[in-house]
């Protein structure tokens, strides 16, 4: 750009003070609820201690806490649809037109009597004080399961719904010839079920890409407070407010993946999600999200959950937003094997 202008860039030491910030990499996953911190008012001068020099996320903030996260993240497949028990559909029907079947909706409507059970029974405020907010796929499958799930609540229960296209279904290539498709998912079996592309589709990899921006997307809205903003001083707390993704069983596996750090081969180990089940991801006594605050080590492993994953999962269950589990089997030493 200098020699295209004829101008020499200025120095840094001409740079105003604004500019000349030093820039900090931040983990999302690992700040989700913390929030971004500033410089103190009285210009940096207050005393700090030794792991504060070096770790500025640990120093106070110069203003009110960030809002409270939401109480749960919580993953439901969609109910049985027409695909589920007719592959010969997707050769008549656009796989985002697809429906459910009878037994479908009964799927859903089950499954919002489960999760208003849950969200009533388990919340810290009594039965009164709880909320959900809903996320759902574009797909007419995901969107009947939605309005089924719907009925279980009252209108002033639902605090929104937004649908959102990246939690759509693995796409598999427009309409399906069924031989075709019978044979392209034996050669993914053999091929590695992470990267296999469809032809004309995507491969689950190409899911993880979009759901890595969903999950930028619902961490922004977490952190300013779309859901739960802060209350004033004197004000009764906000409602608890919980979370649900209607969405597809690759997708939300993937999502986990995601959101947990696993490897492609921990990804592979795990089982689908039942049409109309759920996953529940709920705070613990940190403020993290964990599988274990609401299911067994022995669901997760059903689940497909090794034993490195179930005790990183309870580490998940008491720490803080902002830490890390360094002995976790993805940060490091497996990936070796001169260790053994």
């Amino acid at each position: 750009m200098a020699a295209a202008t004829g101008l020499a860039p200025a120095p840094a030491s001409a740079w105003p003070r604004s500019r000349r910030r030093r820039l900090r990499c931040r983990c999302c996953e690992d700040t989700l609820g913390v929030p971004r911190r500033r410089a103190p008012a009285n210009g940096g001068n207050a005393p700090a201690s030794r792991d504060q020099l070096h770790f500025p996320e640990l120093r106070p903030l110069p203003y009110p806490a960030p809002p409270p996260r939401p109480r749960r993240i919580v993953l439901v497949r969609h109910g049985q649809s027409e695909g589920n028990v007719d592959e010969s559909a997707y050769t008549r029907v656009p796989d985002p037109l697809i429906g459910l079947t009878p037994k479908g909706r009964r799927d859903a409507e089950d499954c919002g009597r489960r999760l208003h059970r849950l969200f009533s029974d388990g919340s810290r405020g009594g039965d009164d004080d709880w909320k959900v907010y809903f996320y759902v796929s574009p797909y007419r499958r995901t969107l009947e399961t939605l309005r089924g799930i719907g009925l279980a609540f009252d209108a002033r229960r639902i605090a929104g719904v937004r649908e959102e296209p990246r939690l759509r279904e693995q796409d598999f290539g427009n309409f399906q010839d069924r031989e075709k498709m019978r044979a392209e998912k034996e050669v993914r079996r053999r091929y590695g079920r992470f990267f296999y592309r469809f032809p004309d589709g995507e491969s689950a990899a190409d899911v993880y890409d979009r759901i890595t921006g969903f999950r930028e997307t619902l961490r922004a809205d977490i952190d300013i407070g779309r859901f739960q903003p802060p209350s004033p001083p004197g004000s009764p707390a906000a409602p608890e407010m919980n979370l649900v993704l209607v969405s597809h069983g690759l997708t939300l596996r993937v999502f986990l993946m995601r959101w947990y750090k696993w490897t492609v081969r921990q990804f592979e180990g795990l089982a689908n999600f039942d049409n109309g089940g759920a996953l529940v991801m709920q705070t613990g006594e940190g403020g993290r999200y964990s599988l274990l605050g609401h299911h067994s080590a022995d669901e997760l492993r059903e689940f497909g959950l090794t034993d490195e994953m179930i005790d990183d999962q309870l580490w998940q269950s008491t720490a803080r937003p902002g830490e890390l589990n360094y002995n976790f089997i993805t940060n490091g030493p497996s990936f070796f094997t001169h260790f053994n």
